[in-house]
């Protein structure tokens, strides 16, 4: 170990840390947020790494910076006798424990980006029963708070760690304001969350943000915008990422390429979706996801490409599959509900789809959900079918929820 320090040998550094640590290398995978194809890679001496990723390995596996030496193989045989190699021991033994902060009277430590990131995580499970308008103050001292401890982490091993925390606070901020109908809110919570994932050199925390901006765009009626900074993620991502990271962004371009109508290009995306689910590596995904990427999220997004291109039959036997996973939170299940009404009201089922609408529509009221109430306004725009009395119920509610003359 004391060598590979020495000569910035990564393929045996993160091989003996592995080892000690008793770790599979999927595990590894996961401790440096890396696909496990790339850590083999690296750890056979296949994969070149830029100082960047050095940086950002040592980070993450708690390897001191300053330890790491770019000797040649001739000054390793001149300077590190076994007095040093002793000291280099007891460093890399050391390594294990937890970090203190580097700045005398900082209070910035190893903990401080692991708390900041569960106050986000718990702000995301309030989200589920809570209306955005509840939670938006608390999230935008959050992302204050990430902002104000980043700058005070500076020039310590701890501010990439932080960084990514300030991604995610702002990212959900954004989400947040999404929700709320304040679009330039979001896109500016959302070009935060991207400038403090590139600060944390994650780079798929960097494709998860610029994603999630592309799906944002997207269903803000601009495609080709949305197409645009899907693309850019996808060059940021790489060849060889994550076939979690792989599928959710095809199924960001295909939502994206269905609403410019353009089919065989969404069921291609839809297609290469499914190819990475099927990977095996798909079972563990790697940090920001939390959860693998299954058949059942694409058959969600097959659904919604099927009403933006007007297959209604398709889009009712996608939402099937899609509603045998996980039950989607309450706003979260409205969305779904107002894309299956518009596909009930393209198949001619009128009553269902607005029976479906009408839910949505108590939904987003009870959540004061401007994302839920537009798409229900847009889907009620965009019926041109015959006036039944289930629309004229679904207009009475409508508009006795929008002028208050019923409690939401």
């Amino acid at each position: 170990m004391a060598a590979a320090l020495i000569t910035c040998d990564m393929a045996v550094i993160v091989e003996e840390i592995r080892l000690a640590r008793g770790w599979s290398q999927g595990e590894l995978a996961q401790a440096v947020g890396y696909s496990q194809s790339w850590v083999s890679r690296v750890i056979n001496g296949q994969q070149s790494l830029t100082v960047e990723q050095v940086r950002d390995l040592a980070g993450r596996l708690d390897i001191p910076v300053h330890l790491l030496r770019f000797a040649s193989a001739a000054e390793l045989g001149k300077g590190a006798g076994p007095t040093r190699r002793r000291d280099f021991g007891k460093v890399v033994a050391a390594a294990a424990l937890p970090l203190p902060a580097t700045s005398a009277g900082t209070d910035i430590d190893e903990g401080t980006a692991p708390t900041l990131r569960a106050i986000t995580g718990g702000q995301r499970r309030l989200d589920v029963s809570s209306p955005a308008h509840d939670l938006t103050r608390g999230a935008i001292a959050h992302v204050e708070l990430t902002g104000r401890a980043l700058g005070r982490a500076q020039h310590t091993p701890f501010a990439p760690d932080i960084a990514a925390a300030a991604s995610e606070a702002a990212g959900f901020a954004a989400w947040l304001h999404a929700d709320m109908g304040d679009s330039g809110s979001a896109r500016s919570y959302y070009r935060s969350a991207i400038t403090r994932a590139r600060q944390s050199g994650h780079h798929l925390l960097d494709v998860y943000m610029l994603g999630s901006l592309s799906a944002f765009e997207i269903e803000a009626e601009d495609p080709e915008l949305g197409l645009g900074l899907a693309a850019e993620a996808g060059r940021r991502m790489g060849a060889n990422a994550h076939p979690t990271a792989k599928a959710w962004l095809s199924c960001v371009r295909a939502l994206g390429h269905a609403a410019l109508g353009d089919e065989s290009a969404s069921a291609r995306e839809l297609a290469l979706a499914e190819t990475n689910v099927a990977r095996r590596e798909n079972a563990d995904p790697p940090w920001p996801w939390v959860f693998a990427f299954d058949d059942a999220k694409v058959a969600g997004y097959r659904a919604l490409a099927g009403v933006r291109l007007r297959r209604p039959n398709d889009a009712r036997a996608a939402f099937s599959e899609a509603l045998n996973g996980p039950r989607p939170g309450a706003k979260q299940a409205a969305v779904l509900k107002v894309e299956l009404a518009s596909a009930h009201a393209d198949a001619g089922d009128v009553d269902e789809a607005f029976r479906l609408a009408s839910e949505a529509l108590r939904t987003g009221a009870a959540f004061r959900s401007e994302r839920v109430i537009t798409r229900v306004r847009r889907f009620r725009r965009g019926y041109r079918g015959p006036r039944a009395r289930s629309v004229q119920e679904f207009d009475g509610l409508l508009n006795d929820l929008l002028t208050g003359r019923r409690e939401r």
